[in-house]
């Protein structure tokens, strides 16, 4: 097994434990809908179906990206796929670097064949070698986008991590120039604020992933694969750095009214969902509540897509909008 596999196997057994994961009383706690108890509406009016990047979608969510590369991933990647296309919800992969380098099959077009598919890789991987790998990458899968991760913190705490993220812009802008389908810039955690947003879109960028703080902390879980004194002891400070999820919505909205947006980091339910429609974004986006069942089955993922989706129309229903057009505008309390 390699390096990759082996820290990958290592990301899936720690981001199951809730040691690290944010505690209750995160930033969508501190978001609230006003209740309606007079909604003028029946339940089956409520329609919370979408369109992401030209394709029609059940509800305004993608599951979030999960794992490439180790022992447990196809069998994970096998029942979000069939999830994702039997109820028409967008699909990220995990990072595509280890398949790529070793020459692994990817398989997810065999088990969903129309869904929307995301691709994934590094931005320093792409700064390395440039856009003939992102290439490679979306055209392995036939991806109707690529997701570019940033993780400077993540790699600061791995033991070999990359520590050098000069001209990571301008491959990113290359990538943006060049590809023949959109790209999607997202952290994994720490956020993009208003002026990472801004730069990303000055080069291109039209899809950013906020990937604020409040789910999955990476830097907990790289510190806890870390065996050395010293590093534990110059990491401790950051475990929560970063901007939450809401705070990020608000900002970037403001400072890039144009980018699409999707809403991420600490998103568990529909409620979290629609309060990030209601504050900015597009879509919404979320990983770790289907890593159990993805481990189980595709019925068991189906079963969890099922319930964010009655979760959604429910907070539709109690905040009085038909759709996700009148969620835009629906009341908060301040």
């Amino acid at each position: 097994m390699s390096d990759i596999s082996d820290r990958k196997d290592d990301h899936i057994q720690l981001a199951l434990t809730s040691d690290h994961q944010s505690l209750p009383g995160g930033s969508f706690d501190r978001v609230s809908f006003e209740h309606r108890g007079l909604p003028e509406l029946a339940l089956s009016d409520i329609d919370i179906s979408g369109d992401f990047l030209g394709k029609l979608t059940s509800a305004p969510f993608i599951i979030g990206a999960m794992t490439g590369g180790c022992d447990n991933g196809e069998r994970i990647n096998q029942h979000l796929a069939e999830a994702a296309e039997q109820c028409h919800i967008p699909m990220a992969l995990g990072s595509q670097r280890a398949a790529l380098e070793q020459g692994l099959a990817q398989k997810v077009r065999t088990w969903a064949p129309n869904a929307t598919i995301l691709g994934n890789l590094g931005a320093t991987q792409l700064r390395q070698s440039g856009v003939e790998l992102a290439k490679r990458a979306v055209d392995s899968v036939a991806a109707n986008a690529l997701v570019i991760h940033l993780n400077p913190l993540q790699e600061l705490i791995q033991p070999d991590g990359d520590r050098d993220w000069n001209d990571v812009l301008e491959a990113i802008q290359n990538c943006a120039n060049q590809l023949p389908v959109p790209i999607i810039v997202k952290e994994v955690g720490a956020g993009i604020g208003p002026i990472t947003a801004r730069q990303l879109v000055d080069a291109g960028v039209q899809w950013i992933e906020l990937a604020g703080r409040g789910g999955t902390s990476w830097a907990s879980i790289e510190l806890a694969r870390n065996s050395s004194s010293r590093a534990r002891q110059i990491a401790a400070p950051f475990i929560d750095w970063g901007m939450d999820t809401t705070e990020l919505l608000v900002s970037v909205r403001s400072a890039c009214a144009d980018v699409n947006l999707i809403g991420s980091g600490g998103v568990r339910n529909g409620v979290d969902m629609a309060k990030c429609i209601r504050l900015g974004a597009q879509m919404s986006a979320l990983a770790q509540p289907f890593l159990a069942p993805a481990l189980e089955s595709s019925a068991a993922v189906i079963e969890k897509i099922e319930i964010l989706q009655e979760q959604l129309r429910w907070t539709l229903f109690l905040t009085a909008s038909k759709n996700l057009g009148a969620l835009r505008s629906a009341a908060i309390v301040q």
